[in-house]
């Protein structure tokens, strides 16, 4: 029998001698200030979590063109981030066991920098291999982020969930709208360098990562001497049902993530809007994301039961979704904010529902595993039907229909997901 995992900010104030005199002790404000640092921490490790990502889309174009590859070759590189997500991620809780949760994240973040930086070498087998480190890095921290929350924050799961839910949002909106303008200025300052000036623009979300990575070096904690030799074994998480429909749940829904990110633009250009404007609508629709992500806790603080807000965003992000594909170009803004706003609140959802469907960290990180293990698995098949289907037909009414479809089982696998109870599975 395990006992309950102390929160780091009281480890400290516990891992002394008996014999501490009380002045020794942190005083409140002390504890609440290392809470916040905590909370800021996160918050910047979780800024860079798609900057990666979002930063080749604006400059895929110019990318293509300079290292020559085919459009088999682009498709593909779209398709890493969430197949990485999904193969990878699953190794996450075997390198928490073995380095601790800090080490392991300041090791991923080192690794994300170096991945991130890679890009900088303007060759297409470079370009694959940086991107491939950069998202190996994410998919196991991506993992690791829900038990952390759930153990240094026990109490504010909802609130903690969206802060780092927001913070990533905002990463992928800068990274969106600031790529092709960094770009274009390292271009006109350095002349001839210009032709290469993309895989600059890539390279430099480099430096937020670093600087995450300093933060978190800096206030990494000491190990104890007996954490290394501490394992908590999960089992069977596998079997339950619960556990299954919070996975499906966080793979269904972020596969219409990846579908609006990789195809939204493609839709809207289709319908005759211009490529600055419908890359705008997709900023719009990311930056709204974040608002939604920091407004959902104060929601769902006043709930036990979470399956009527999880059908909700599902149904308004089909309803956003239809927007983009059917409405007058003219409200087109309109249908990106709710899009932004639903989508925004299903993912901040997806993640939360994986710390409260678990009774400890330690259910939480392998839960957290296998919902974004598969999850991302089932996400990578999404943008790849949806190209699928617009070249098999050329008709946008297809891409509709599989969005729509997408959202209905999304809403059902949200519904089952978000009832009040906990997954079954034993800690040993």
């Amino acid at each position: 029998m395990t006992t309950p995992e102390t929160p780091r900010n009281l480890q400290q104030a516990q891992s002394g001698a008996p014999a501490r005199a009380a002045a020794d002790t942190p005083a409140p404000h002390d504890s609440r200030a290392r809470t916040i640092a905590l909370a800021a921490s996160l918050a910047l490790i979780a800024f860079s979590l798609r900057t990666p990502i979002t930063s080749v889309g604006p400059i895929l174009l110019e990318a293509v063109r300079a290292t020559h590859l085919s459009r088999t070759g682009a498709s593909v590189l779209t398709t890493l981030p969430s197949l990485c997500f999904g193969l990878f991620g699953p190794l996450a809780p075997l390198l928490a066991r073995r380095l601790g949760s800090e080490r392991a994240l300041l090791a991923l973040l080192i690794l994300l920098t170096l991945g991130t930086a890679l890009r900088v070498v303007p060759a297409w087998q470079v370009l694959y291999v940086g991107q491939i480190v950069a998202c190996f890095a994410i998919g196991l921290m991506n993992v690791l982020l829900p038990g952390v929350v759930k153990r240094d924050f026990p109490h504010h799961v909802a609130l903690m969930t969206g802060i780092y839910s927001a913070a990533m949002c905002a990463g992928a909106a800068a990274a969106a709208a600031a790529t092709v303008p960094a770009a274009n200025a390292i271009g006109h300052l350095f002349g001839g360098a210009g032709g290469n000036a993309w895989a600059w623009a890539l390279a430099l979300w480099a430096l937020p990562v670093a600087l995450a990575t300093l933060v978190w070096g800096v206030r990494l904690p000491a190990r104890a001497s007996h954490t290394a030799r501490r394992v908590h074994v999960v089992s069977g998480l596998w079997r339950d049902p619960l556990a299954w429909k919070v996975t499906l749940f966080m793979g269904s829904q972020s596969s219409l993530a990846y579908i609006v990110f990789g195809w939204l633009p493609t839709v809207l250009r289709t319908r005759g809007m211009s490529a600055v404007d419908a890359g705008f609508m997709l900023s719009l629709s990311v930056v709204t994301q974040a608002v939604a992500s920091l407004l959902l806790p104060f929601l769902l603080a006043r709930l036990r039961d979470q399956r009527v807000v999880n059908v909700s965003a599902l149904l308004l992000t089909g309803v956003g979704l239809m927007g983009c594909f059917f409405a007058p170009l003219s409200t087109i803004w309109i249908a990106a904010l709710l899009l932004g706003m639903a989508q925004g609140a299903s993912f901040t959802l997806a993640l939360t529902v994986i710390g409260l469907r678990s009774y400890d960290s330690h259910v939480a990180a392998q839960l957290s595993s296998m919902a974004q293990g598969i999850g991302y698995l089932i996400a990578s098949c999404g943008p790849f039907i949806a190209g699928s289907l617009l070249h098999a037909t050329g008709s946008l009414n297809s891409l509709a229909a599989l969005c729509a479809g997408v959202c209905v089982v999304s809403a059902w696998f949200g519904y089952a997901a978000g009832r009040p109870e906990h997954v079954k599975a034993h800690v040993e």
